[in-house]
């Protein structure tokens, strides 16, 4: 894996920096706006300001925020192509095949759909038959006493 953009932290220390759920709350709120004041911080998260000052500081160290300083205040900005490149190596984690990672997501537009496979007429059948085809559930690999593993997700 690669390390985080020009901080030299690997993937997973960026996501041990965005384990913690005040600098996730942090982020959430940088990916609403283009640049926060840290008084917006002090006004939104139910910390002292010398925390924020420490949960920044680590969020700044993994690559993920910027600081610019005017005068005696401080303004945080989330840096979005570190983002990118975390989700880049991410996404070489998915088994295949795997879909193209996402560039910058569009709000106001629908995501692509992927090509059906099949017949022309799609998994349904013939257009107008008015019968479906009943979604099959996934399948897992079987562990050795031959009961299905499924996949542990954690977020």
């Amino acid at each position: 894996m690669t390390p985080a953009a020009g901080t030299g932290l690997s993937p997973a220390e960026v996501f041990k920096a965005l384990g913690d759920p005040v600098r996730w709350s942090i982020v959430q709120q940088l990916a609403e706006v283009d640049e926060l004041a840290c008084g917006t911080l002090e006004g939104t998260l139910p910390i002292a300001k010398p925390t924020i000052s420490y949960h920044t500081k680590i969020l700044t160290q993994a690559g993920l925020i910027s600081v610019r300083r005017q005068g005696r205040n401080f303004f945080y900005a989330l840096r979005r192509d570190a983002l990118d490149d975390l989700m880049k190596d991410v996404w070489k984690l998915a088994s295949p095949p795997r879909p193209d990672p996402p560039g910058p997501v569009d709000p106001d537009s629908d995501p692509p759909r992927p090509a059906r496979s099949g017949s022309p007429a799609g998994p349904a059948g013939p257009a107008g038959s008015g019968r479906r085809r009943a979604a099959r559930p996934p399948s897992y690999p079987k562990d050795s006493t031959g009961r299905p593993q499924a996949p542990l997700l954690t977020w």
